[in-house]
């Protein structure tokens, strides 16, 4: 069957998590039919101001990914709507419903991962607009998909254990990962979030040693808690794999550690800049973003399980 990547989504239930985090229901066309993995990716579209629902980009028939961005990037900026990538948390066939979780950066009583001040789509409030409009999401709002694809997909790769390193951003991903690892798998796990009341349940087969570090007030992808976490740790005997996600620089830290301090083989280590601190995703790459992305397409070129 072909996949169908774009659609509306529907809210159907909106759950406080903790703190920072809130779980979005959505129903909507093909999500019954919807292939799952772990860690799986996709685009949320959402409406500009003034805008009940997202205007789509209309590629046409038989498009591409790239084809379908540019059909994005050509709609009018001022009707253009904001594009974010999320987790799919959990899938629910018999709903044709899926669950996303949503970090909520911006709240103003919490700590703010958009930049201080004047937020990406020009109101002064700090928040970003996936977050602003998270936080007010009820059952019956409509936003847009794109994906998620199944040449996106990119399982964990062989080894006799495995690493999972991130912040609250990149816990449903973690959680996914956890739950799908297989009975007498091995796997250490560290994940920063804001406070002890953000920590969740993850049921795992495998045998899982889950750290969880707290933020307790500094703010997200400044304290370094990760990287000397991981730093500090005893590592288990025979091969390892490494998935990493979280703020970029952060992100890369750790796999420098990974690759310069503990051997770990660049094929051996799947990393992702989820967020980049004080830049928001409509802002350019950074030299740091470029030289990962084309480290991340010759590794992908070579066949290799990549750095994703």
């Amino acid at each position: 069957m072909e996949e169908q990547l774009v659609s509306f989504l529907t809210v159907a239930a909106v759950r406080r998590l903790s703190p920072h985090m809130v779980r979005i229901t959505f129903t909507g066309k093909a999500l019954g039919d919807l292939a799952c993995w772990p860690d799986q990716q996709l685009k949320l579209i959402f409406p500009r101001p003034g805008q009940s629902v997202p205007r789509l980009p209309v590629p046409g028939k038989g498009s591409d990914a790239m084809r379908w961005y540019q059909a994005y990037l050509a709609i009018p900026e001022n009707e253009r709507p904001w594009l974010r990538s999320y987790t799919v948390r959990a899938h629910h066939p018999d709903r044709s419903a899926i669950d996303i979780d949503f970090v909520l950066h911006g709240d103003p009583h919490l700590e703010s991962y958009e930049q201080p001040g004047r937020a990406p789509d020009g109101r002064g409030d700090g928040l970003g607009p996936a977050t602003r409009w998270a936080l007010a999401a009820q059952p019956g709002d409509v936003i847009g998909r794109y994906g998620p694809s199944a040449d996106y997909a990119r399982p964990l790769g062989a080894a006799d254990w495995y690493l999972l390193v991130g912040d609250q951003t990149a816990l449903p991903a973690i959680a996914t990962l956890l739950e799908s690892l297989p009975e007498g798998a091995r796997a250490l796990a560290w994940i920063e979030v804001g406070e002890a009341a953000d920590e969740q349940r993850i049921d795992s087969r495998a045998e899982v040693s889950l750290h969880w570090l707290h933020r307790d007030g500094t703010l997200p992808g400044r304290g370094g808690a990760l990287l000397e976490a991981v730093r500090g740790a005893e590592f288990p005997a025979g091969s390892a794999f490494a998935w990493l996600a979280g703020e970029s620089s952060e992100v890369r830290a750790l796999r420098r550690h990974l690759v310069h301090d503990r051997g770990l083989g660049k094929q051996s280590i799947e990393f992702t800049g989820y967020w980049r601190l004080k830049l928001s995703q409509d802002d350019a790459p950074t030299p740091e973003d470029l030289a990962e992305a084309r480290e991340r397409l010759a590794q992908a070129r070579a066949g290799g399980a990549g750095e994703g």
